[in-house]
C-alpha cells in the first residue's frame, strides 16, 4: 500500500511538472489561436457600425446569398482554385519525378532554381510580373517576336487575361514548394520496385501511374490540401498584380481579381467597415476548406 501512495504521488507530481512546463504554451495558443476563432464566429452573428454591435443571429448568413460582390468574389476564387491548383501539383509531381533520377546532371541546381520562387519576396516578385505582362512588357514582345501574336496580350487589362496572369504567378512561386515534398517522399521509395517494374516490361509512363502515385498517395492528399487552403486564402498576388491595387474601387479588371479574402480586407479596412460581415465571409472560408478536405480525404481512399 505504501509503495502504491508513493507511486501515485510521484505520478502526480509529473504531471503538475508537465502541466507547468506546457501552461505558457496552452496560455499563448488560447489567446492567440482558440480566442480569436471563438470572437471571429462570435462576430459573424453580430452587425457591426464602428464600436457599436447589434445581434443579427443567422442574417449576415443570409445576405450572402443575395450579395453580389460576395458570389463574384467566390466564383473567383473558385476558377482559380481549380485550375491553378491541378496544374500546380500535377507539375510539382512531375518534376519531382524527373529530377529524382540519378542520371541527371546537376539536379542540385535545378531543384533549387524551381525551389527558388517559393522563397522570393512577394513584393519583388509582383513588381517583376507587371514589368513583365505589362502592354510592352518582356512576355509581349517575346510572343510577338516569335510571331505567336500579331498584337500585344492586355495581360492585366482584361477580365481572362489577368486571371491568367494570376494562375501563372501562382504555379511560378508554389510549383518548386510542392516539389520539395514529392522528392522527400520519392528518396523513401526503394529502387528494386522500379527495377523490377523495368523488368516487367513497364515504361516509365506506367511506373509513374502505377507506382509512383500509389505510393505518394498521402503526400499528395497533403499538398492538395494544403494548396486548397492558400488557394482559398488568396490575398497577396490580386492585390499586388492589380492595376488599382488598394486605391481602387475594384481588384482587376471588373474586379476579376476580387477574392474572398480581398473582399474580407474590403469590408474591414475599404469600405465602411462591417466587422461582423467580414467574419461571416471569413467562416464561409472555414466550412469551404472543411468540406474540400473532407471530399480529398475521401477520394483518396483514405478512412481513418
Amino acid at each position: 500500500m505504501l509503495k502504491s501512495s508513493t507511486k501515485k504521488n510521484a505520478d502526480r507530481t509529473h504531471n503538475a511538472y508537465g502541466w507547468l512546463f506546457i501552461s505558457l504554451a496552452l496560455i499563448l495558443i488560447s489567446v492567440f489561436m482558440f480566442y480569436p476563432i471563438g470572437h471571429s464566429f462570435y462576430l459573424s452573428t453580430m452587425r457591426t457600425k464602428g464600436i457599436v454591435q447589434q445581434f443579427v443571429g443567422l442574417n449576415n448568413y443570409i445576405r450572402l446569398l443575395q450579395d453580389p460582390m460576395f458570389i463574384l468574389a467566390l466564383k473567383n476564387t473558385f476558377t482559380f482554385f481549380l485550375i491553378q491548383v491541378p496544374i500546380m501539383l500535377l507539375l510539382g509531381l512531375i518534376f519531382a519525378t524527373i529530377l529524382n533520377d540519378n542520371t541527371i546532371k546537376f539536379r542540385g541546381v535545378f531543384r533549387t532554381a524551381l525551389f527558388l520562387p517559393a522563397v522570393t519576396s512577394l513584393v519583388a516578385y509582383t513588381i517583376l510580373f507587371k514589368m513583365m505582362f505589362s502592354s510592352e512588357g518582356f512576355i509581349n514582345n517575346l510572343l510577338m517576336n516569335m510571331h505567336i501574336i500579331q498584337e500585344p496580350i492586355p495581360w492585366l487589362l482584361d477580365p481572362f487575361w489577368s486571371k491568367v496572369t494570376i494562375i501563372i504567378a501562382l504555379t511560378w512561386r508554389w510549383t518548386g514548394y510542392n516539389m520539395v515534398f514529392y522528392l522527400s517522399g520519392l528518396q523513401n521509395i526503394p529502387k528494386e520496385i522500379y527495377e523490377a517494374a523495368e523488368i516487367d516490361g513497364a515504361g516509365k509512363v506506367q511506373q509513374f501511374i502505377r507506382i509512383t502515385v500509389p505510393i505518394l498517395k498521402p503526400i499528395i492528399v497533403f499538398t492538395s490540401i494544403m494548396s486548397t487552403i492558400g488557394t482559398l486564402q488568396l490575398f497577396d498576388e490580386p492585390m499586388n498584380l492589380s492595376m488599382g491595387g488598394t486605391t481602387s474601387s475594384t481588384i482587376g479588371p471588373g474586379n476579376s481579381l476580387l477574392t474572398l479574402s480581398v473582399y474580407i480586407y474590403n469590408l474591414s479596412f475599404k469600405y465602411v467597415p462591417n466587422f461582423g460581415y467580414a467574419a461571416t465571409v471569413s467562416y464561409v472560408i472555414v466550412f469551404i476548406v472543411a468540406i474540400l478536405s473532407f471530399i480529398q480525404f475521401k477520394v483518396a481512399g483514405d478512412k481513418n
